[in-house]
Formats: structure tokens, C-alpha cells, sequence
């Protein structure tokens, strides 16, 4: 038994398990709303690193401190504090896994995809993404720090 247990620790050292970092996000002002989840899939490490030609889904569970009829949402990648924005194929936060109307004290998820195209530039930038109500308040917004690679 015991020289099993010796065998699968020195395996272990020699061979360490690849475990992917928890999504580390930054709050960039919910206004009504509170952030409780960002996912990103296949984002191991951060800077986060995003593949031209790939498409990552995106998860994010909020509560919402407000009604609203509707959603929009907007994407930026944030290069030396300049936001330029990102266009996504679904900005509709409603078809986006939001029931809407959105109601006060609900939580909710929202699921969509992003593309990244083969022609964006291989750079370093932060991710900056919100989700806005009918009255253009912030519901969610949050930043990731990302690079988008050749693969």
C-alpha cells in the first residue's frame, strides 16, 4: 500500500495537474445590479488568452436591483484606458438567457458567445463588458484582462 501511495506522490511531482485559475474579474460599477459570477470557457490562466478564429461562451449570474422591461448589452476591449467598442452577435441581454422583464431582487444569467476574429490584432487588453436596462444603468459591468493570440 504504502509504496503505491510513494509511486502516485513522486508521479504527482513529476507530472503536476494542470488546474485553470478562478476567473478573476473586476467590478466596474454595477449600478443596479450586483455581480455573483463571471465564466469565461477556456480561460485557464490571466491574462486570459483568447485565440483568433475561436469563439468563447461567457456566463455571468447577477441579481438585479431594479425592474426593467429590457437589456442591451455593450463590449470594449480597453487599451491604455481608451474603450473601443466590440460588436457581439446577440447585444439583446433578453435573448441572451435574461427572462425579461427583469424584476427587483431577481437573480439572473446571462449567456452568450464571443467571437474572435482572425483580423483583431494579437495585443494585450482588458475586457470590459456591461449589461444596461432600459434607463442605460448598469445592471452588471466587469473587466477581464485578456490576450488575444494566433493560437
Amino acid at each position: 500500500m504504502q509504496f503505491g501511495f510513494l509511486t502516485l506522490l513522486a508521479l504527482g511531482c513529476l507530472f503536476p495537474i494542470l488546474v485553470a485559475e478562478p476567473l478573476v474579474f473586476k467590478d466596474c460599477g454595477c449600478q443596479k445590479g450586483k455581480l455573483l459570477n463571471v465564466d469565461v470557457s477556456l480561460c485557464p490562466t490571466q491574462p486570459c488568452p483568447l485565440v483568433k478564429g475561436s469563439t468563447y461562451s461567457i456566463n455571468v449570474t447577477f441579481t438585479s436591483d431594479e425592474d426593467s422591461v429590457s437589456s442591451k448589452a455593450y463590449v470594449y476591449g480597453v487599451i491604455k484606458q481608451i474603450p473601443i467598442p466590440f460588436g457581439i452577435p446577440e447585444p439583446d441581454g433578453c435573448k441572451s438567457g435574461v427572462e425579461c422583464p427583469i424584476k427587483n431582487g431577481q437573480t439572473y444569467t446571462y449567456i452568450t458567445k464571443m467571437p474572435i476574429k482572425t483580423e483583431y490584432p494579437s495585443i494585450r487588453l482588458i475586457v470590459r463588458w456591461k449589461l444596461k436596462d432600459d434607463n442605460s444603468n448598469n445592471l452588471f459591468c466587469w473587466d477581464i484582462p485578456v490576450e488575444i493570440t494566433n493560437g
